[in-house]
């Protein structure tokens, strides 16, 4: 039950370098959304294929693919199937600036119905993407709040 209420998206990429993007995307949509038709499976890959930018390199394998296009790659996983609830740890981490603003896209347009939980280095990215901002150190956390309250909050953590 949890395998299809739930999304990881790893910090470093878990995928199959011989299998292609589309593969990847059938492989994980058969293990979370068993009950799908083979066409509603093909229709939310389609979608997210092309939501993602990925559609022109669904049949190339994982390995030929540049760090971005793996890291939407492992959203598009997280993502597939309708999962509730999100886990996504540092999904731009290693991706050139340009990637990094289209994995922000991919995350705020696939935000309704779900709860997404994403960590990051990068405050504009928890600004641009979060409604709430809790931070951590060393495993602990020091504060948490809006956006609002966390410029302050902010603030009284690095003092």
């Amino acid at each position: 039950m949890i395998e299809k209420n739930m999304g990881i998206c790893m910090q470093h990429n878990v995928l199959f370098d011989y299998l292609t993007t589309k593969e990847h995307l059938l492989l994980y949509g058969y293990i979370k959304v068993p009950q799908w038709s083979k066409e509603e499976l093909q229709e939310e890959i389609d979608r997210i294929l092309k939501e993602t930018g990925l559609y022109n390199h669904r049949h190339k394998l994982t390995g030929s693919l540049s760090g971005g296009m793996k890291r939407k790659l492992s959203i598009s996983i997280a993502l597939l199937g309708g999962s509730k609830v999100v886990i996504l740890d540092e999904p731009t981490t290693g991706v050139d600036p340009c990637s990094r603003r289209g994995i922000w896209e991919i995350i705020s347009k696939n935000r309704k119905g779900r709860t997404i939980i994403l960590s990051t280095h990068h405050l504009d990215e928890a600004e641009v993407l979060s409604d709430r901002i809790a931070f951590l150190e060393h495993g602990g956390l020091k504060c948490c709040g809006s956006h609002s309250t966390s410029r302050k909050l902010m603030v009284v953590d690095t003092t």
